[in-house]
């Protein structure tokens, strides 16, 4: 479950809409993840940090989904997730062992207009393991449109092998906080003040994902280091009801 901090923004038109999108690549960068990229047809261009829910039907009927930011951004003809596989998740479970090139998942979106970065203003980005996604969507768009100075990035995750797009993060030079291991001259640890300080600027909107006591911490930062509370943008994720 996907939720973000924020005011409610209207959908965009034609993303309410389910689509039959066809699974074109399938990459499995650790045991426990996937990335999938889809096809799909007729599909509403949407912003670096939306998502897209994802839905399963079995044969009786049953179904389940599970909503996935995007990774990919709108000039990419196919769209991208990083999917981490959940012990007790039902649809992450199923992306991530058994789906293929050729099948054809039920997807809607793209969703979300408040956790949304236009690259036309300064950013920060601070996100925790797969937290981490739309900020590379992000990160895409920047180098894209040749803004990569507008948007900072510090990401946190247990090692370099759990951090999700982690080559591309560190050759972005994102700010890399590793609670497990070292990174360069950085010892292992969460995200502190030391680690934001550096990316803080004057008129710059926060983008922070994460687990909820990730978020929660990394909100917390950001507002002691001085940003207003109605800059920063959050958005959590969890199993679904939590």
């Amino acid at each position: 479950m996907i939720e973000s901090t924020g005011p409610a923004v209207p959908s965009f038109p034609g993303s309410n809409r389910w689509r039959s999108a066809v699974v074109r690549e399938v990459t499995h960068p650790s045991e426990r993840s996937v990335i999938l990229r889809l096809e799909v047809p007729d599909r509403v261009d949407h912003l670096p940090g939306q998502h897209y829910v994802i839905r399963l039907t079995a044969p009786d009927g049953y179904s389940a989904s599970r909503s996935y930011s995007l990774a990919s951004i709108p000039s990419d003809p196919l769209v991208e997730f990083y999917i981490d596989r959940l012990p007790d998740g039902e649809v992450s479970t199923y992306l991530a062992d058994i789906a293929e090139v050729g099948d054809v998942l039920e997807v809607r979106g793209p969703i979300g207009g408040w956790f949304v970065w236009r690259a036309d203003r300064p950013a920060i980005g601070v996100g925790g393991g797969s937290g981490v996604v739309p900020l590379v969507s992000m990160l895409r768009q920047a180098r894209e449109d040749g803004v990569d100075g507008l948007l900072n990035l510090a990401v946190a995750a247990r090692s370099l092998a759990d951090l999700p797009y982690g080559e591309e993060l560190v050759d972005a030079d994102a700010v890399i906080a590793l609670s497990r291991e070292s990174f360069r001259l950085r010892p292992a640890g969460r995200v502190t003040d030391v680690d934001l300080i550096p990316l803080i600027a004057a008129q710059q909107d926060a983008y922070v994902c994460g687990s909820a006591p990730f978020a929660e911490s990394a909100s917390r930062l950001l507002l002691e280091l001085g940003l207003p509370g109605s800059g920063i943008r959050v958005e959590r994720f969890g199993p679904t009801g939590t």
